[in-house]
C-alpha cells in the first residue's frame, strides 16, 4: 500500500509541484487562489458564467507559462496569477468592444463635495455589487485605476484610449460610486 503524497501548502512548494506537472499541487494552488481571483474576475466582468471562462483561461494560462516563472518570495505566485487573470479580463473586454463615454473638460468631475464617512455602513457585497452596476468602461478604469493601482497612461496604453478618457472615467465612475453611496446611507 502505497502511502498519500505529502505536498506542503506554501506557496514555494506548491509552485515547484506545478512546474513539475503534479496534478495535486496544481489542485492545492487553484484552491488557494480560485475565491480571490473570482472576485477578482467579477470586478471586470459582470457576468458569472463570463467571468468563470475566464478565471478558467487565467488559470490555464498561469500553468502553461509556470515553467518560465521566477521565484521572487511569498506571495510571487500569487502576484504573477493575478496579473494574468486581470489581462484576461481585459481580453475579454476588448473582444466585447466595450464603448467609452467621450471626454470632456475633466475638471466638471472633480470632486469638491465634502467627503463622507458612509462607506462604514456598506458591506464588501455592497460595494462589489455597486462596481459591478458601473458601465462597462467605467468598471474597467475604475478597477485598473483603484484595485491594479496603473496611471492614467497606462491605462490609455492597455485599453487603447487617451489618457483624458481615462481621466474622465474615472471620475464618472466615481461620482456614480459617490451617488449611489450617499443613496443607501
Amino acid at each position: 500500500m502505497k502511502a498519500k503524497q505529502q505536498i506542503s501548502t506554501d506557496e514555494a512548494s506548491l509552485v515547484k509541484g506545478c512546474k513539475n506537472n503534479d496534478p495535486i499541487a496544481q489542485k492545492m494552488l487553484y484552491n488557494k487562489y480560485v475565491e480571490s481571483m473570482m472576485i477578482l474576475c467579477l470586478r471586470y466582468i459582470v457576468n458569472k458564467e463570463e467571468a468563470k471562462e475566464v478565471l478558467m483561461d487565467g488559470f490555464l494560462a498561469f500553468y502553461k507559462g509556470i515553467g518560465t516563472f521566477t521565484w521572487l518570495g511569498d506571495g510571487s505566485a500569487r502576484a504573477w496569477l493575478k496579473k494574468i487573470i486581470v489581462n484576461q479580463c481585459l481580453m475579454h473586454i476588448r473582444k466585447k468592444q466595450m464603448v467609452f463615454a467621450g471626454s470632456k473638460d475633466i475638471n466638471q468631475y472633480e470632486d469638491k463635495e465634502n467627503r463622507e464617512n458612509v462607506l462604514d455602513a456598506l458591506t464588501a457585497k455592497e460595494i462589489m455589487n455597486m462596481v459591478q452596476a458601473l458601465p462597462d468602461g467605467y468598471r474597467t478604469v475604475f478597477n485598473l485605476y483603484v484595485f491594479e493601482g496603473l496611471n492614467h497612461r497606462e491605462i490609455g496604453e492597455l485599453l487603447n484610449i487617451s489618457d483624458n478618457t481615462s481621466k474622465s472615467q474615472l471620475h464618472r465612475a466615481r461620482a456614480i460610486l459617490k451617488e449611489k453611496i450617499l443613496q443607501t446611507s
